[in-house]
């Protein structure tokens, strides 16, 4: 596990903190490591997330139909000299 410290704490943050714990029965250190848990759980984006926030910033332009380039077949694989084992390095 890390840590951290919190420096430049003004004294009204760390007394509603303190009251904040209390109220939830727990140490200020807990309630201080709850708050920043539930904070960065709730900030990240799901993959899901992420493609609605991508859609709604584009939806203002529009649909975009892109021609799909005509596909050609694979060509043949090289032939290769036999009576070679491959090299084991």
């Amino acid at each position: 596990m890390s840590s951290i410290t919190i420096r430049n704490l003004g004294d009204t943050v760390k007394h509603n903190l303190r009251v904040r714990a209390a109220l939830h029965g727990r140490s200020m250190e807990d309630e201080a490591r709850t708050i920043l848990r539930n904070a960065v759980e709730q900030d990240a984006p799901s993959g899901a997330a992420l493609v609605q926030r991508i859609r709604a910033r584009f939806a203002a332009l529009g649909d975009v139909d892109l021609l799909q380039p005509p596909r050609k077949a694979m060509r043949e694989p090289p032939e290769l000299p036999t009576g070679h084992a491959p090299d084991s390095a």
